[in-house]
């Protein structure tokens, strides 16, 4: 685990500022890699490649970074971890590729040499964000692995392509140009994320998962072709849903218990110390029981546990790490050691990100680091099985107004939204706002829309601002199944947009490596040939990884309502962080930016500050601009 940063200026540049350009972006980066930096640079090509190191495999100096292929015509910097990287060098080893290391990075440079750029990429599987020269073509490549979970951001500034992790490091470049992006900022307010390709700064891009950008010396500068994809989760959920499995229930659990086992195994491999995050739910539980079937000494474990009944999972994880015989670790946290990390989120994030269970991510994070290098997690089951309870809330909503007229279905909505809330909620505790958002919820009236706008966050709006394509049913997957539809929505949006980031971001942030084993390509592509009906029934979702798990876990010890990961966002906001939140909303700092509603996020204070209405994540998206913002001025 790493972090990149570069320059191309085709037409060749000054070798010593392109190479202090570069190592401003990697120090600006280094908690992704405070073992080592490496530079390389052709500046009659105008190329140089920076690198920060974060040493898992192959600890020794040849594995270091930047490193070129045998030949010398690749030159790559790498962020992530092949975890089939063994199996691969055995096959290009028949092929004739001479070793010099152990690293995985070697491997994927032989691989470019024997199979080409794409092909490799197809046959690695892992997590990566990657940047190739390829001298002979005098080219530069930017790649980023299926699921988007590890970071590639890139645009032109003044005849020069910049590319690395991290808009943190893009910003150090000498004279960066920081104009805000108006249309990102929307989809922060109305997502609490910023989703690729956008970022918060106007020209500059993410690569998107499973895309290749090439950028030739014969490009005019300033222009790019458009990426080119070598794999697709839409494709791959089709090709699924065309050859769909054969078997029965029974044999769908056996398989997948042997690619979940196998995927595990895969990313137990490391060179430095490796546990896992429990909150003794499904996934997580799934991934540590099979990391102490596979053998060796007790996995280590990491739980966090909150003092709030209604949000601490510690005891679940608890009981499921003494039944497996894990080395577990649990911190209770008090609300002043959740609290002190929010000040420092506008920070740790590298654009504005308002998931509130980025403070409980971190603070596992931060846990772990003192006993290992590399975390395995349990994030992506959801996606994959259909464990979000919104998929069957969508459905319901959607069937209980198919029947209804369109005008009649609109009428009723408005109705239920034009009453008002804050009187409502005198006569029970904030039942207006539940019948304001179920009206807001319920006006689409099909089940793309009513999913969109239970993913919204917030009323608020920039004006003259473009829908995000999440809101335009045409863009949706043409699914039969409309729990599928929005379980495929869901891996290619808000996967990549918010719990990978989250999890990169807090992890990176005390140089962890974390890993993400139920995205291994190979269960995605097995999930989406199951029959629905061996994911989810009308109430339960997750039906065969629950039975997979049963198999290594009592069903008592993870059959429970589903909690998250959260905070008491809407408490503390008008307790503890009441003053924080009071210096970041005054009508001075919210003018700042000269793009936010300031009459419409006062007047969101002002109700749920004073108990009238609940406005916790809507006010949290607009917290965590200001506090980005803050930190940046």
């Amino acid at each position: 685990m790493c972090g990149l940063a570069g320059i191309f200026q085709p037409g060749g540049g000054d070798a010593g500022q392109l190479q202090h350009a570069t190592q401003a972006m990697t120090r600006a980066i280094a908690y992704r890699g405070p073992d080592a930096d490496g530079l390389w640079c052709d500046a009659a090509a105008g190329i140089v490649l920076g690198h920060r190191r974060l040493a898992i495999i192959d600890l020794s100096p040849g594995g270091a970074q930047p490193m070129h292929s045998a030949s010398g015509r690749y030159c790559i910097v790498f962020n992530g971890e092949i975890y089939n990287y063994r199996a691969l060098r055995e096959r290009l080893q028949q092929d004739g590729a001479i070793f010099r290391s152990q690293s995985d990075t070697e491997v994927l440079l032989a691989g470019f040499e024997h199979w080409g750029l794409d092909a490799t990429l197809r046959e690695a599987n892992g997590m990566f964000a990657l940047a190739v020269w390829d001298a002979a073509e005098r080219s530069l490549y930017l790649a980023r692995d299926r699921f988007g979970q590890k970071p590639l951001l890139y645009g032109w500034m003044n005849g020069a392509f910049l590319f690395a992790s991290e808009l943190t490091a893009l910003a150090a470049y000498p004279g960066f140009r920081a104009d805000l992006e108006s249309a990102a900022i929307s989809l922060l307010l109305r997502y609490g994320n910023i989703p690729a390709p956008w970022t918060i700064y106007r020209g500059w891009q993410k690569l998107m998962p499973g895309q290749i950008l090439q950028i030739q010396a014969a490009m005019p500068p300033g222009q790019l072709a458009p990426p080119r994809s070598y794999w697709s989760a839409s494709e791959a959920a089709q090709a699924g849903l065309a050859n769909p499995f054969q078997g029965g229930y029974a044999d769908a659990v056996d398989q997948l218990d042997v690619l979940l086992r196998d995927a595990v195994r895969l990313c137990m491999v490391s060179d430095v110390p490796l546990g896992a995050f429990l909150s003794g739910g499904i996934d997580s539980s799934a991934v540590v029981a099979i990391m102490q079937a596979l053998g060796g000494p007790p996995v280590k474990s990491f739980t966090i546990g909150f003092r709030e009944p209604e949000l601490d999972e510690a005891p679940y994880a608890r009981a499921v790490a003494q039944h497996l015989g894990t080395d577990h670790t649990e911190l209770y946290v008090d609300e002043s050691d959740a609290l002190a990390v929010v000040p420092q989120l506008g920070q740790l994030y590298d654009e504005p990100f308002a998931d509130s269970s980025q403070i409980p991510t971190y603070l596992v994070s931060r846990l772990a680091r003192q006993s290992v290098t590399v975390s395995l997690s349990g994030d992506a089951g959801d996606e994959l099985f259909g464990g979000y309870d919104r998929y069957a809330l969508a459905g319901r909503m959607a069937a209980a107004v198919a029947p209804l007229p369109k005008p009649l279905l609109a009428i009723g909505c408005g109705m239920m939204q034009a009453m008002p809330a804050a009187l409502l909620n005198r006569l029970s505790p904030f039942i207006g706002d539940k019948v304001h958002r179920l009206g807001g919820a319920l006006a689409p009236g099909d089940v793309a829309g009513i999913y969109a706008q239970l993913l919204r966050q917030s009323p608020l709006e920039l004006t003259g601002i473009e829908s995000d394509l999440r809101e335009r049913p045409q863009d949706w997957p043409l699914l039969d199944d409309a729990r599928q539809m929005m379980m495929l929505l869901d891996t290619t949006t808000y996967l990549p947009d918010d719990i990978l980031v989250k999890l990169d971001r807090a992890s990176m942030a005390v140089s962890l490596e974390s890993r993400v084993p139920l995205l291994d390509h190979r269960l995605y592509e097995f999930a989406w040939r199951l029959p629905p009906a061996f994911k989810y029934s009308a109430g339960q979702g997750k039906l065969v990884l629950r039975d997979v798990l049963g198999k290594y876990v009592p069903q008592r010890l993870f059959e429970r309502p589903k909690k998250g990961f959260g905070v008491p966002l809407d408490r503390w906001l008008r307790g503890p962080l009441r003053d924080w939140s009071e210096s970041l909303l005054s009508p001075q700092a919210l003018g700042a930016s000269g793009l936010l509603d300031v009459q419409a996020i006062r007047r969101l204070w002002q109700e749920h500050r004073d108990g009238r209405r609940r406005w916790p994540h809507a006010l949290w998206c607009v917290l965590m601009f200001q506090a980005w913002y803050a930190a940046r001025r």
